[in-house]
């Protein structure tokens, strides 16, 4: 057996505890005044200069306005000063900026922004008496060589996301949106469309062969990709608030596609229980944002969030806590997440949620069956509503092994008494304009 073709080992990732967030807040300097000879019998003094050196009395702490008797020259003249009363610090004129700060939750040391990614800042605790710090130097093996210490975590990190995805519309719809109009085609055309391209996961091309050798319809591929981008964009609103019988139990996984050749993303949160795709996104990184976005669209199906009773399962990737992280610091959601790391169990953690991780790789494989036959997607629009009509059809039109082959995850009325796949597109198309009518009236 080749070396590759084991699975590798995935890097320990540990997400540090959040940071202690200091609120810049005004202060009145009479009243700390008073406050100090009340608790210490005794007034603060002015300060005293020496050397006859002065500073200019226009001097005000920008926190609790103390005039320049109270404002120590913090760095010999060159323009930075310290307040004797409340202890700012500032520069000459400075208005302070920073609303907050952020300092370690081990040492109380401020922490310095380090390095700026594409969607968050890295900030870093650089105190070399850290305990923090320390505790992971001793930690560090014995022989290990000078210049190889970069290779471990030692300093206390924390995360600092610059965009803000849970203010992001998940129901918006995109701008290229158009409405259904038959000029030489009709309903049940569209539905053949669909029925061929997604149920078999024919090709565009494909379906428009058959269409033609079947049917006798002649139809360009590029009018049965106008039928499956349309018929994506009615019909998400109606699979992302249907009302699923879901549990407790979620597990997440994301997988490879390709677009126009290049790698790209599909994150995907099912229910164990049930089976339901209740999350999903496409995106062209493997960063955080898309798999906060894949757990929003899923929490939305809570009527009640479970907290701490939710089971979360997902490999060993860093984005999953990271994500469950800022759940916490954004929407207070407290939630553990628990990753299945490797193909053995050589863990209990690993022995108890290994069927969580083999439902969630079994949901990729089989949408990698439906996807291979189109090679990769031609564009980002592609994708996407190629995912959409995908998880339409595994949610309510698949038949599936947990009903015995007899019918679909999610049985709707409507859905079961059409007699053929066709008018159950056109009717799933129904439910999803009447969806968006009842959201845009409800935001009127």
């Amino acid at each position: 057996m080749f070396d590759d073709s084991r699975s590798p080992e995935y890097q320990k990732f540990k997400v540090d505890k959040l940071p202690i967030i200091l609120k810049f807040e005004k202060q009145d300097y009479q009243f700390l005044l008073q406050y100090y000879e009340f608790l210490y019998s005794k007034k603060i003094k002015a300060v005293q200069r020496r050397n006859g050196k002065t500073i200019p009395e226009d001097t005000f702490c920008p926190r609790c306005s103390a005039p320049h008797h109270y404002i120590y020259d913090n760095n010999d003249g060159k323009g930075q000063y310290q307040c004797k009363v409340c202890g700012q610090t500032f520069n000459t004129g400075e208005i302070v900026k920073r609303p907050l700060v952020l300092t370690c939750p081990y040492c109380g040391h401020t922490l310095v922004p380090k390095k700026d990614r594409k969607h968050f800042r890295v900030h870093k605790c650089t105190n070399k008496k850290c305990s923090y710090y320390l505790s992971n130097l001793r930690k560090l093996p014995k022989d290990l060589a000078p210049e190889d210490k970069h290779k471990y975590k030692l300093h206390y990190i924390y995360r600092e996301f610059s965009i803000d995805f849970f203010k992001m519309d998940l129901h918006a719809l995109p701008r290229w949106a158009t409405n259904f109009k038959f000029r030489r085609q009709n309903a049940h055309v569209m539905g053949l469309c669909l029925t061929y391209h997604v149920n078999l996961g024919l090709s565009l091309r494909k379906t428009a062969q058959a269409l033609k050798e079947v049917h006798n319809i002649n139809i360009s591929h590029t009018m049965v990709a106008n039928y499956a981008r349309t018929a994506s964009v009615v019909i998400k609103p109606f699979i992302d608030t249907y009302d699923y019988q879901h549990s407790n139990s979620l597990a997440a996984d994301e997988t490879y596609i390709k677009v126009r050749g290049v790698k790209g993303y599909v994150w995907f949160i099912m229910d164990v229980i049930s089976r339901s795709i209740l999350g999903y996104q496409v995106s062209d990184t493997r960063a955080t944002g898309p798999c906060i976005l894949a757990m929003r669209m899923a929490f939305e199906k809570f009527k009640k969030f479970p907290g701490e009773k939710l089971e979360f399962v997902a490999d060993g990737y860093s984005a999953y806590p990271l994500a469950s992280q800022q759940f916490m610091i954004q929407e207070n959601k407290n939630f553990d997440i628990t990753q299945v790391i490797g193909l053995t169990n050589d863990d209990p953690v690993s022995t108890k949620y290994r069927p969580f991780k083999q439902k969630i790789e079994r949901l990729n494989r089989t949408f990698k069956a439906s996807y291979r036959v189109t090679c990769d997607y031609g564009s980002d629009d592609g994708a996407t509503y190629g995912v959409g009509l995908w998880v339409a059809y595994y949610n309510f039109l698949r038949p599936h092994k947990l009903h015995q082959w007899k019918r679909s995850l999610n049985d709707v009325d409507m859905l079961r008494k059409a007699e053929n796949m066709p008018a159950k597109w056109q009717l799933l198309i129904f439910l999803g304009q009447q969806t968006i009518l009842t959201m845009q009236k409800n935001k009127g």
